[in-house]
């Protein structure tokens, strides 16, 4: 497979281009402009992600698209603790658990419901579903559960030395988990058998993209998540004023930037579903909410301890409750190793309880 000049490979470019504009020329028509341009990168980076993830194959592939949206997520969210001032301080913890919900039950139960009526039940590895649940119970109750029951810092918040364990573990927990997915155990995250859609056997069976195609997509899906993440700052005021007219609480921002940032993601996870590759859309939904975790807290640990600005960590209860229903029926629904449409509802459900306490808490 040679590369060849498509709209996927102008889109970014194109979304660059449009993001100079909106920033040069703030006009109203503009931002309608720039949120076509957002979703053409969406599909853009989809498109180049698959190309990658072909070319290296699984897990690598999911991996990559995880730590590039991840990257450049915590960007993101750095920028806008450096300029937003104390007032931002929830803003990292608000953005990861939506990511996190967003990862576990959205993408998760879309990618079962749709795999589930178009293929009535799909296999996946029950091993690395559980790795990668383990890990995801531990970084998500250090980092957003156990910093309201400290008591040398009042939670929601911690000490400094407190900010620097936790940073410190979830990054080993991360990088624990990366070793065994890519390294030490596989075999955990691949296929159980090759699961083939009979009406597309030709996209599991296409020849594999060529070293200079790849290489060509990479930088594509790097440009394409720059274009989106940037694109999506630059909308984020036009939200925030959306969002105060509407009389939302403000963590409704959090929940609209994650969704935007996590969308190329969740795009390539419900493909693979469709054509009954659900090992690669668990792959991309549990290790992009790890990632998250995993690559934010730390970050944002050293800049809340570099420019002396505290953050909020804490979870409110309403917030633990869902978090620990989420991990509770994620246990369940993935410890049997095959899905149906039913463990995809139940994700959706709990998916749709938070976007609606977010609205009206």
């Amino acid at each position: 497979m040679k590369f060849k000049l498509d709209w996927t490979g102008i889109a970014p470019f194109a979304a660059l281009v449009i993001l100079g504009l909106t920033i040069a020329i703030p006009n109203g028509w503009i931002f309608g402009v720039a949120a076509i341009a957002l979703a053409a990168a969406v599909f853009a980076a989809v498109h180049h992600a698959e190309v990658v993830a072909h070319r290296v194959g699984e897990p690598f592939g999911t991996l990559v698209l995880a730590i590039a949206v991840t990257v450049i997520e915590v960007a993101l969210i750095v920028s806008v603790m450096l300029t937003g001032g104390p007032e931002k301080a929830a803003l990292p913890r608000d953005t990861v658990f939506a990511a996190a919900m967003i990862c576990c039950n959205g993408i998760v139960g879309i990618c079962l419901l749709i795999g589930g009526l178009r293929h009535h039940e799909q296999n996946f590895q029950l091993s690395g579903a559980s790795a990668a649940l383990a890990i995801l119970c531990a970084l998500s109750v250090l980092t957003m559960v156990l910093p309201n029951f400290t008591s040398t810092v009042v939670g929601p918040g911690l000490s400094t030395s407190q900010l620097v364990f936790v940073g410190i573990t979830s990054l080993v927990l991360y990088i624990v988990f990366v070793f065994i997915q890519t390294v030490r155990h596989r075999d955990y995250f691949l296929p159980p058998v090759p699961a083939l859609d009979p009406n597309r056997p030709d996209d599991v069976h296409a020849p594999l993209p060529t070293n200079g195609y790849a290489l060509a997509s990479g930088g594509l899906l790097l440009l394409s998540l720059l274009a989106v993440v940037g694109l999506a700052k630059v909308l984020s005021p036009t939200v925030e004023a959306g969002v105060a007219s509407a009389g939302a609480p403000e963590a409704v921002v959090g929940v609209v930037i994650a969704a935007l940032v996590l969308l190329p993601e969740g795009l390539a996870a419900l493909r693979a579903a469709r054509l009954n590759r659900l090992q690669t859309s668990l792959n991309l939904a549990l290790g992009s909410a790890l990632a998250s975790i995993g690559l934010t807290i730390p970050t944002v640990a050293i800049v809340s301890i570099a420019i002396s600005q505290p953050i909020s960590l804490g979870l409110g209860p309403k917030e633990i409750v869902l978090l620990a229903l989420t991990l509770l029926v994620s246990v369940l629904t993935l410890g049997t190793g095959r899905s149906t449409v039913l463990q995809g509802v139940v994700h959706l459900v709990i998916f749709a309880t938070f976007l609606f306490l977010s609205v009206v808490p």
